[in-house]
């Protein structure tokens, strides 16, 4: 598995990679405000012109599984999205691309994401890499929750 730059170029294809990869969680809490699934596509192509957001695809064997944005805020970097086809989840492509990020941003001491509180997948995948729960968190909806994590290195 390995990490590879999106351009603009890649918008549509890092778009249809998000509609799919939160499609799931879309239909699960019919949150049309917040969840990537219902992003149009304008919101990544913006995202990709921010200053200091990259995305990068997640690779193997040459094809993009998924991909995750980080912004890069000097020494803090934060993960918003990481997105991983669904025929590819809990292989182990998340981690394995969360590890690769880190070493990829040297001057970055601390790590910060989100991610759906009810989600215990998602959040003993984030725990297990050692990120922790600042406190911080959002109620979408009833039975929805946004819990802030940090990992400071």
């Amino acid at each position: 598995m390995t990490l590879q730059i999106a351009g603009l170029a890649d918008a549509e294809k890092c778009h249809a990679i998000q509609v799919r990869a939160f499609q799931e969680l879309l239909e699960k809490y019919q949150d049309y405000d917040t969840n990537p699934a219902a992003e149009p596509l304008e919101k990544i192509i913006q995202r990709m012109q921010w200053e200091n957001s990259v995305y990068y695809f997640i690779m193997t064997e040459g094809e993009a599984i998924g991909f995750m944005r980080i912004q890069d805020k000097g020494t803090a970097c934060r993960v918003s999205p990481i997105c991983i086809l669904p025929e590819y989840q809990g292989r182990g492509y998340a981690q394995e691309a969360m590890l690769q990020a880190e070493k990829l941003y040297p001057r970055a001491a601390q790590w910060e994401l989100d991610t759906i509180q009810e989600e215990s997948k998602l959040c003993y995948l984030y725990e297990k890499l050692g990120y922790r729960k600042t406190g911080s968190t959002e109620q979408i909806q009833p039975g929805m929750t946004i819990v802030d994590y940090e990992k400071i290195l």
